[in-house]
């Protein structure tokens, strides 16, 4: 069905024309105008539904140009810019897929050299069984913090704070902030081996609750990376939040280092050779352990020199820990326990914050007593 315009229908400006021609006022027009002027009375004699809205020409040769063109040119114009932003999405994507590509390959590549050291022994099998069967009970809840880990807005995942794969923070941020905010550095475990900042979502969501920005630092695990190097990662994740969490709402002045298991023996060496360093003439460092306001330990192992059995027990064979630290020869530098009862550690000592260490008989990792300043 069409929808026909009478002929009584004229537009403003066709009267316009008209009425100066009767008037006798005769205002010189450009070839522009007129052609704008013949598309729009065109445009008049088609029937409604079919008419194409008209560009008024308002600059010249462009404005006539759009007019004439109708919605065609406009589209154009409108996709025109789009065509870089679906190049820019198609180059992110193939980032995205090569990035993937690359860490499965490093997984794989990781993993083969871990079951080498493994070897073929029931022990880790069954305590590896055990632990899928674990995660399988949990997956319900394990499904909706990972859902809170992905989307919620309140977290800031893998900000880079090093130069290493695996130097990346996470950062949890309370909805409502008002002031600044008191910070948790938090190292997680893993037995050195399988440690990764997500396992800290659920800590991160409860604190961040709370009013407590809570910073979940990953670093290197074996075999990407030895004991000396996850210290070193630890460290310089902690650098990193003592000198930019202002950036986010953070007090620099209330800022608490964490430790669970593998994560607190990480932590406490990360401290302690932090403590060590400003002792040196000439040792220049990045943050300073007057920065952390306190420490907690949460079931870690302090004396590994005396864990080496204990371990090995439990599946974490002799020949993989102590390639985990370097060698039998290292179990006493990165004890430590050991190395706060060494008289010449005892400046380093007192500059140590306030420790706080928890533990549970009925753990695997057994509490190891080492001095510790409760004040």
């Amino acid at each position: 069905m069409q929808l026909e315009v009478g002929p009584s229908s004229r537009s403003p400006s066709r009267e316009g024309r008209e009425e100066g021609a009767i008037g006798g006022d005769e205002t010189p027009t450009s070839s522009t105008s007129s052609s704008a002027a013949a598309a729009e009375d065109a445009n008049l004699e088609r029937p409604l539904l079919l008419r194409t809205p008209q560009r008024a020409a308002s600059d010249g040769a462009a404005g006539a140009a759009a007019a004439a063109g109708g919605g065609g040119v406009r589209r154009r114009a409108v996709s025109e810019p789009c065509l870089p932003a679906r190049a820019e999405r198609s180059r992110s994507f193939g980032r995205d897929v090569g990035h993937a590509a690359a860490e499965t390959f490093l997984l794989t590549r990781l993993a083969l050299i871990l079951l080498r050291y493994l070897g073929i022994g029931y022990r880790w099998i069954t305590k590896f069984l055990a632990l899928c069967c674990y995660a399988m009970l949990l997956m319900p809840g394990f499904v909706q913090i990972g859902y809170y880990y992905f989307f919620s807005r309140q977290v800031r995942r893998s900000i880079v704070y090093g130069e290493q794969p695996r130097n990346r923070l996470d950062l949890y941020l309370p909805t409502n902030m008002n002031g600044l905010q008191p910070v948790v550095a938090f190292v997680t475990g893993g037995a050195w081996i399988i440690g990764y900042k997500a396992w800290g979502a659920l800590l991160g969501r409860r604190l961040a609750e709370r009013g407590v920005i809570v910073a979940c630092i990953d670093y290197r695990n074996f075999p990407q990376g030895t004991i000396s190097d996850m210290v070193e990662d630890a460290s310089q994740g902690i650098s990193f939040v003592c000198n930019n969490i202002t950036s986010y709402g953070g007090d620099a002045n209330r800022i608490y280092l964490v430790g669970q298991s593998a994560g607190a023996h990480i932590a406490a060496c990360a401290l302690l050779n932090q403590a060590i360093k400003e002792c040196g003439e000439g040792e220049s460092s990045s943050w300073s352990v007057s920065q952390i306001k306190a420490y907690f330990g949460i079931s870690g192992g302090y004396n590994i020199v005396n864990l080496v059995d204990h371990f090995h027990a439990r599946g974490l064979y002799r020949s993989i820990f102590l390639s985990i630290m370097e060698g039998e020869q290292s179990l006493r530098r990165f004890s430590p326990e050991v190395v706060v009862r060494d008289p010449s550690a005892r400046h380093a000592v007192s500059l140590l914050p306030h420790i706080v260490l928890f533990h549970v008989r009925l753990l695997l990792m057994p509490f190891v007593v080492m001095v510790a300043k409760l004040i």
